[in-house]
């Protein structure tokens, strides 16, 4: 490798008429290495790898992953190109990023600044601090992710509500609580409607029942400082980045399965400090949940569908209002009357039930209205690019090499476009 003094002399040298072999004797190089600077071929400052670089086969999936989301996480692309074969670790991986400069600039992120922030200790056990992550449902509307992190260890848990309400609150925290394996002794929350008043940061009575139902004391941010729970809030950005901008989910049950696993796998793996955050949860000696939830009422608005069913909790029951730590759901008309009561089932099972008098009448219904028509195909799948599943599916063909044709690369971007 020359420096760039050196490749001025070659240069110099050689508009003088110097052979290549004279240059290299004047400068004690090698004729190949002077002869490549000549060329063009190297640049001063470059060192030229003695090793094939282990991201060549990846290039084109990570460029065409960077141009349709410029604003994925790195970690969350190691972990797709790692899926794939890549075997490089992180660091090389995102010098290699930067080394080629293949993520595109954002303007409108380059003038955002940060704000002073400062390392608070929180002993084990102590807190668990809570929010909302407000998310975009590819399913339509918006998803409500409520997690819950424990201030000590980092370690988070987080369940999919509804709403943001306080009914749908108290459901969340105790179905976090469970997956977490206890409380610690006191939460803390942000300047939410659901726990306070807004303006004065007074906790309501209804939310002050709930807490000594766990018997936990609450804590409720100073205003405009939410980062004093910066905890969670660097678990809500981790979340959102490293599992939601790159999870194929498709609806609640599916979501909440895939960020359990996601929370297990990932979340507990991190290091905190000189062990995992899995390692250091093991110390927070949590204290033991109620038997049952707390007894509050969780009423949803529900479209009743073609098959006379409402969905909820990831289960659907026919013909909703739940009273936590009750098992009975009631599905209530806008009027207040109870139009069914059922059994709930558990969270998530997929569960269809429906009684056997809503099945006849259902029943009957379909078939009165049987038509030989045939059924009007409309199926989308957005996967997340076209351009970037055929460079996948080309990385996973056996064999050591990978070839890629251009044109039918050119094929692809233009049918995405």
């Amino acid at each position: 490798m020359l420096t760039w003094e050196e490749d001025v002399e070659v240069s110099a040298l050689h508009h003088r008429g110097w052979t290549i072999s004279a240059i290299a004797r004047h400068l004690g190089r090698s004729r190949n290495t002077i002869r490549a600077y000549v060329r063009g071929d190297r640049q001063p400052g470059e060192r030229r790898r003695s090793a094939p670089d282990p991201l060549a086969a990846y290039l084109a999936y990570v460029t065409e992953r960077l141009r349709e989301d410029p604003h994925v996480w790195a970690t969350a692309l190691w972990d797709e190109v790692r899926r794939l074969g890549y075997e490089g670790a992180y660091s090389s991986f995102t010098e290699a990023l930067r080394r080629r400069q293949l993520r595109p600039h954002c303007e409108a992120c380059a003038g955002v600044r940060g704000r002073p922030t400062t390392e608070i200790s929180h002993p084990a056990g102590e807190e668990t601090q809570w929010d909302f992550l407000e998310l975009p449902a590819p399913w339509g509307g918006r998803a409500h992710l409520l997690i819950g992190s424990l201030a000590h260890s980092g370690r988070m848990r987080g369940v999919f509500c509804d709403t943001e309400e306080q009914p749908a609150l108290v459901d969340g925290i105790d179905r976090v609580l469970r997956r977490l394996g206890g409380t610690t002794r006191r939460w803390r929350f942000d300047r939410t409607s659901a726990v306070c008043s807004p303006a004065t940061g007074v906790v309501l009575a209804s939310f002050a029942a709930m807490a000594k139902h766990y018997g936990v004391g609450v804590d409720v941010c100073p205003p405009r400082r939410g980062n004093r729970k910066g905890v969670v809030e660097s678990r809500n950005r981790f979340a959102a980045q490293r599992w939601w901008r790159t999870a194929e989910v498709h609806d609640v049950a599916d979501a909440q399965r895939d960020f359990d696993r996601f929370c297990v796998e990932i979340a507990d793996g991190l290091e905190r400090g000189v062990a995992t955050v899995r390692e250091v949860a093991a110390g927070e000696a949590l204290r033991p949940l109620p038997v049952q939830p707390y007894p509050a009422t969780l009423e949803v608005g529900r479209r009743v569908s073609a098959s006379a069913l409402v969905a909820f909790q990831g289960n659907r029951y026919s013909v909703a209002r739940m009273r936590l730590g009750s098992g009975v759901v009631e599905v209530v008309a806008a009027t207040g009357a109870v139009l069914a009561s059922h059994r709930a089932a558990p969270a998530g099972a997929g569960v269809l039930v429906r009684s056997a008098e809503h099945h006849a009448a259902l029943e009957a219904a379909v078939l009165s209205a049987f038509t030989t028509a045939p059924p009007c195909r409309r199926k989308e799948n957005r996967p997340p690019g076209p351009v970037a599943r055929a460079l996948a599916a080309a990385l996973r063909q056996e064999g050591s090499e990978v070839t890629v044709d251009l044109s039918r690369y050119a094929e692809l971007v233009e049918a995405a476009q």
